[in-house]
């Protein structure tokens, strides 16, 4: 790494080492709603009004750290202790927090009285009060918990530690390291060889080999070659790559030009969708001062490499999460799939040879590169290496954001790291790959969770998203509500996938409503199977997966709706 970056890092590194306490307070979109924007006010003006020095206290804002179902979360490092979690902090929670960790609250020495009235003295006081109080102990969280101790991080590594808006803060935890070692190390054969041999698969639902898609673009004789990060999230209920571009942008840059690097692009785009718009503006400010310090642009840190790289908003399509639509998306056409081949590895954006991958595969680039791929495929099972970055919602006690080994089981997400389902009802269901996937029973739970296994049982990995229903759920209206979106998402370019999800979902109305008749369940099996094989994508392929799976898991519930 160049001296400039190195300066910077071995600075902010010796910063954060002199800070006694550090509080660092969740601003992702999930805590966020539930109000730690307050929170973030009240920690960062109280330290001001008891006026800390830079080296005794400071407050950081952070990405997820994982257990949103408890936010706002905050952390409480210091000096020889043990870290503290607290969850659900509200702005009073917030002053007893400072309380706690933070117990002098006298004037600086040589304050003067003048000085100390212009204090904000109310807010003092509050603190002062809230140290008589005890009720902040039922807001901690114990940091083995099972839910953060059967994890296994690698995309999420720095999940809770860093400042997402500061590229020092990132440099201080190792960042831009694999890019520097890729430049002065390793050939782009090299680093293609590096990834194919980690058995990366790409995380955006495919599961095609991330290796050997780089391998066919590198391949290409072009004079301008491109790297898309498709951050076009859109499964209800899904929110990993958004919560990734919050919580540590430059770690998907660095993924990105280490794949540019590879192929021999000089420019590339980061697709998110407009409903996210913190990720947005993080990845701008990350391009941005990227830009500034010479990691963007003609001489990569000082290198023969020249790469730029923008950010484009989607309107929020969610077949423009089809690689060929999301192309006609950034080319300013109306986004709809194309028939392939070729490929975007042969002729992508602008009619370019073209690397697409999603938020998430790049974040794991880094640390391959870091740590070789040898680590990496020694965790997983034989043919679905690494871990896999899982929204874990529903019906659950700890919902959130997880990463977990490759084949771990759904008893232990379901049980271990979700804490059960709450209240009297039981696990019914878990569906896994949102609108794309399927419902995977309580038969079933010991499967383990890889793209082999789950696509046996008629459901796929997908982005991440895996939803938990419990006992009190009617499988067929779950699967209408999925067909709902499909039917709404439909580009309506081919006929199966415009005109075949509405004749499903009109069959599914129809036995809900109390009108089925028999040989209904027939046709819509029938239907199913006609949209999956003849649907020009992926978003019409894979539509009936919910209900074929609801049908051959719970067909009961089905038959239940006929005429006796």
């Amino acid at each position: 790494m160049n001296e400039k970056l190195t300066a910077l890092r071995e600075k902010e590194i010796a910063r954060q080492a002199e800070v006694e306490c550090r509080i660092f307070c969740c601003t992702s979109t999930a805590c966020l709603s539930s109000g730690s924007s307050e929170t973030l006010n009240v920690l960062e003006s109280g330290v001001k009004a008891q006026n800390y020095q830079h080296h005794e206290a400071e407050v950081v804002q952070i990405g997820c750290m994982g257990l949103c179902s408890k936010g706002p979360l905050v952390r409480v490092e210091t000096k020889g202790k043990p870290e503290d979690i607290y969850g659900s902090i509200d702005g009073e929670l917030a002053l007893q927090i400072l309380a706690k960790h933070l117990p002098r609250s006298n004037q600086s020495k040589g304050e003067s009285a003048k000085e100390q009235d212009d204090k904000p003295a109310q807010l003092r006081e509050k603190i002062a009060a809230a140290r008589k109080k005890r009720g902040l102990i039922r807001n901690a969280i114990n940091p083995d918990l099972p839910f953060y101790a059967k994890q296994t991080k690698i995309v999420l590594s720095e999940s809770g530690l860093l400042n997402p808006e500061s590229l020092p803060d990132y440099l201080a935890h190792d960042g831009y390291t694999a890019l520097d070692k890729v430049l002065n190390e390793m050939t782009p054969e090299q680093v293609c060889n590096e990834i194919l041999a980690s058995g990366l698969r790409g995380r955006g639902g495919a599961g095609f080999p991330t290796g050997q898609k780089w391998h066919f673009a590198r391949n290409e004789v072009s004079d301008i070659k491109y790297v898309i990060v498709n951050g076009d999230e859109g499964d209800p209920g899904a929110y990993m790559d958004r919560t990734i571009m919050e919580y540590n942008p430059h770690r998907v840059l660095e993924g990105m030009m280490i794949a540019a690097y590879a192929i021999g692009a000089s420019a590339g785009f980061a697709y998110i969708r407009g409903e996210y718009p913190i990720a947005v503006d993080r990845m701008r400010r990350a391009i941005r001062d990227a830009r500034r310090q010479g990691i963007l642009g003609k001489s990569v840190m000082g290198t023969e490499m020249s790469f730029n790289a923008d950010v484009r908003i989607g309107a929020g399509a969610f077949v423009c999460g089809e690689e060929t639509a999301l192309i006609q998306s950034i080319e300013g056409k109306r986004g709809m799939p194309r028939m392939r081949p070729p490929y975007p590895s042969q002729s992508g954006l602008w009619s370019k040879p073209t690397v697409i991958n999603n938020v998430e595969t790049l974040a794991s680039i880094p640390p391959i590169i870091q740590r070789g791929a040898d680590w990496f495929a020694s965790i997983g099972t034989e043919k679905s290496k690494g871990t896999k970055v899982f929204a874990l919602t529903g019906q659950l006690t700890n919902a959130g954001l997880i990463e977990v080994p490759m084949g771990i089981s759904l008893r232990e997400i379901v049980y271990d790291i979700g804490g059960d389902v709450p209240g009297d009802a039981e696990f019914k269901a878990a569906q896994t790959g949102g609108p794309s996937g399927g419902c995977i029973p309580a038969s079933h739970l010991d499967t383990p969770v890889d793209y082999e296994n789950l696509n046996e049982l008629g459901s796929i990995m997908g982005s991440g998203g895996l939803v938990i229903t419990d006992s009190t759920t009617s499988m067929p209206e779950f699967a209408r509500f999925f067909m709902d979106f499909c039917v709404d998402e439909s580009c309506g370019k081919c006929v199966p996938c415009r005109v075949g999800t509405v004749q499903i979902r009109a069959l599914l109305d129809k036995l809900l409503e109390g009108r089925g008749e028999a040989g209904d369940l027939e046709r819509l099996e029938e239907i199913c199977r006609v949209v999956s094989t003849t649907s020009l994508c992926g978003l019409g392929q894979s539509a009936p997966n919910p209900v074929l799976s609801t049908l051959r898991f719970f067909r009961e519930e089905y038959e239940a709706l006929l005429p006796s």
